[in-house]
């Protein structure tokens, strides 16, 4: 849960005015790592040219079978939110099988927590739907 309260919300509001850049939304599979240093150079690359990654979005693949892939898919989106929020982007669309087991389910609360954690939003998107 967040602690910034709306009012605090609304004052910073009040005093911003418009940038002068383009958000993006940024595919995971785009990105060549998550490290740091690389992070680092994709942000100072795109504010070059004019951009602010908004969201990143990726596409969860769950194997409903195998505890240790889930883990694993659990681990690559948890990498995903620390990029996003490493980017100044303020969500993370994830699009996933409408239908799956309850352990996933499970997994993306623990994943919307960590996100809130991080400051980033995140947005659940499913199939072939839009965000």
């Amino acid at each position: 849960m967040s602690t910034t309260s709306s009012s605090g919300i609304e004052r910073t509001l009040r005093g911003c005015r418009p940038a002068d850049v383009d958000p993006v939304v940024i595919d995971a599979s785009d990105l060549d790592s998550t490290a740091p240093d690389h992070l680092r150079d994709l942000k100072q690359g795109l504010a070059a040219r004019g951009y602010q990654p908004a969201a990143v979005a990726t596409e969860a693949e769950f194997d409903a079978e195998s505890t240790l892939e889930r883990q694993r898919e659990a681990d690559r989106l948890r990498g995903l939110v620390r990029a996003a929020s490493f980017l100044g982007a303020g969500r993370i669309e994830v699009r996933v099988d409408e239908a799956t087991c309850e352990e996933v389910h499970t997994a993306l609360a623990a994943l919307a927590e960590r996100a809130d954690r991080e400051g980033v939003e995140l947005v659940r998107v499913e199939g072939d739907g839009a965000a």
